[in-house]
């Protein structure tokens, strides 16, 4: 009988996404022996989203959780991957916020002597600035903010892994567990993590933690007015090229499983007239994304209750492009070192339901 050649690795990695590159790069830098399987229909809502790093979100513009302490790690990670890929994928961009009233004017001048959101703060402007902009109350300039341009980032990071990285079907149904850890078809890892997005609803082990998915849409539309930052109130208008901008996004809990909507074009361009007063030449493209966002809206980090060798990095929503570098490095360190993972983002939360 011909010999069969098994690979022994530390972690194998499930899903290719913004959380497992994240996490398969810091484990491999920790000497951990890595690989990773992928299947890119699973990870589409990561290509497809803005990726956008903004420290100040939504409707009542406040500060993003955690932000003090996860901004600082947004820009030297993606730096240091642009290195070793030789890429270009993170654009460092400021964001204006249009003020909607003198009272949020107010507030957002009162803000400026905090230094939780100071920090984020480039100027603030008590008046318009620009003509092309429904701004009559001034607006926000933020720092330490801009986007990632996550297709370019993953191609890049899937050169990089090379052969660590197997593209197809993940089928539960071949893995064996035995003494050692698990075997999987050539493999045998000590170690499961799954971190592919709404693929881990369909596992075994992970199938009731209470994700809540996210339906959202982006248009590429053609209009004439390239300021030097992005805009951000109701949208996001994220520059691609010369006149080119990314718009977006809708929010839906219903349809997951329907495609781009007229309803939904309609939403953003709307609310793009409302912020930016120049008209739109054309829409070049309509696509969506299922985000895999939870219940409580914080990340899943943590080991399965049972099985000591299987665990989740997963859970990021729409935050993903801010959330990995910092949670990656402390899921590193749980699954290297066993420091605690914080109580908040812990599987251990939803245990009553796996």
């Amino acid at each position: 009988m011909p010999l069969i050649w098994i690979m022994e690795i530390d972690f194998l990695i499930i899903g290719q996404g913004l959380a497992g590159t994240s996490l398969a790069y810091r484990l491999e830098q920790s000497g951990q022996r890595i690989v990773i399987f992928d299947q890119p229909e699973l990870t589409k809502s990561s290509r497809v989203a803005a990726g956008l790093y903004n420290p100040v979100t939504g409707r009542k513009m406040v500060k993003s959780w955690m932000a003090e302490v996860l901004f600082p790690e947004i820009e030297p990670f993606y730096q240091e991957l642009e290195r070793i890929t030789k890429r270009e994928f993170l654009t460092k961009k400021k964001i204006y916020r249009p003020f909607l009233s003198i009272e949020e004017q107010n507030e957002w001048m009162g803000h400026s002597s905090d230094p939780n959101i100071a920090q984020f703060i480039d100027q603030i402007y008590s008046q318009s600035q620009y003509p092309e902009l429904k701004d009559p109350f001034g607006g926000v300039l933020l720092k330490m903010s801009g986007w990632l341009n996550i297709k370019e980032y993953l191609d890049g990071m899937s050169e990089y892994f090379g052969d660590r990285l197997r593209f197809g079907l993940f089928d539960e149904n071949k893995l064996e567990k035995i003494q050692e850890g698990w075997k999987y078809e050539d493999f045998l890892a000590k170690n499961l993590i799954y971190c592919n997005g709404l693929g881990a609803m369909k596992s075994q082990f992970f199938k009731n933690l209470p994700f809540a998915p996210v339906k959202g849409e982006v248009l590429e539309v053609a209009q004439d007015f390239d300021p030097d930052f992005i805009v951000n109130r109701g949208v996001f208008r994220v520059q691609l090229d010369q006149g080119i901008y990314r718009v977006g996004s809708t929010y839906s809990w219903h349809d997951l499983e329907t495609g781009p909507t007229e309803s939904a074009k309609n939403e953003i361009l709307e609310k793009l007239l409302d912020v930016v007063k120049v008209p739109v030449e054309s829409v070049l493209s309509h696509k969506t994304g299922i985000r895999p966002a939870t219940r409580d809206r914080k990340p899943f980090l943590g080991k399965h209750p049972v099985e000591d060798s299987v665990y989740i990095f997963n859970g990021f929503g729409a935050k993903g492009v801010s959330l990995v570098p910092y949670f990656s490095k402390l899921m590193t360190h749980y699954l290297i070192n066993s420091v605690p993972i914080p109580a908040e983002v812990n599987i251990a939360r939803y245990f009553k339901y796996i």
